[in-house]
């Protein structure tokens, strides 16, 4: 067991847990210290505004019935189960393939469970510029991002590179 963690991507698992604690706490410290709607002023641009996701991103799907929220979490259990085999066949040397796949798993669990306990997701970052209004979103959604975007550099960056370093063993 050890050796999985140690010669894969798994080595990096503890930042797909990382993301999942720091999620799950911040979640629960918005469910239980806010009501629904409160909002919190933190920067002229930035506030704390709970809020509930019962769809998909920008709240795609939100309206659908109550359907979304099973197949939303069959898609997040599919995606899990694709990411965690790909990074076990990663080399640990593939570090950025590995974070960014460690982040989007991190975060795909931290939203499949809020999906599962409570039948929504939980946003609370709000970003604004006076009229503009950004949907609101929340760790596990960032860690979602900023991994795609880890796959995305890590695309271009190995094709110019030349590396064998992020292909599957």
């Amino acid at each position: 067991m050890m050796r999985l963690f140690q010669q894969t991507g798994w080595a990096f698992w503890w930042l797909a847990l990382l993301v999942l604690v720091l999620d799950q706490v911040t979640k629960q410290w918005v469910h239980h210290s806010m009501a629904l709607y409160d909002s919190i002023q933190l920067l002229p641009f930035f506030n704390l505004t709970y809020v509930r996701n019962p769809g998909a991103a920008f709240s795609f799907l939100s309206d659908a019935g109550g359907w979304q929220r099973w197949f939303f979490t069959v898609v997040a259990v599919v995606i899990i189960a694709v990411l965690s085999v790909w990074l076990k066949r990663l080399s640990p040397k593939a570090t950025k393939l590995s974070i960014g796949l460690c982040l989007i798993i991190g975060g795909a669990i931290g939203n499949l469970i809020d999906r599962l306990w409570h039948g929504y997701v939980i946003d609370f970052f709000h970003l604004y510029y006076q009229n503009w209004h950004y949907p609101a979103f929340n760790i596990a959604d960032s860690a979602i991002v900023i991994g795609a975007a880890l796959l995305i550099w890590d695309s271009f960056s190995n094709q110019e590179q030349g590396h064998d370093d992020a292909k599957p063993r």
